[in-house]
């Protein structure tokens, strides 16, 4: 992903600023936030599993992701 160093968005319109590595958020370390732990908790409840409380905001959107996959939610439709 193109990323210019004076901290402005990437403006290649093939390149998405939103979709980043959670291990490169800066905010990564910080407790998972109260949405991400609502939703974590309805995935594992679906898949069976249990949630960590103490997540980090990326640890739990990493989760939700392997989640997400094991339970079938949030894959686009095929067209």
């Amino acid at each position: 992903m193109a990323r210019s160093t004076d901290n402005k968005p990437a403006t290649d319109k093939n390149v998405s600023n939103t979709i980043k590595d959670p291990d490169e958020w800066t905010t990564g370390e910080e407790p998972m936030t109260g949405a991400q732990e609502s939703y974590l908790r309805t995935l594992a409840s679906e898949a069976g599993e249990e949630v960590d409380p103490n997540l980090t905001k990326a640890e739990a959107s990493k989760r939700i992701d392997e989640l997400q996959e094991k339970t079938g939610r949030g894959k686009t439709p095929k067209s």
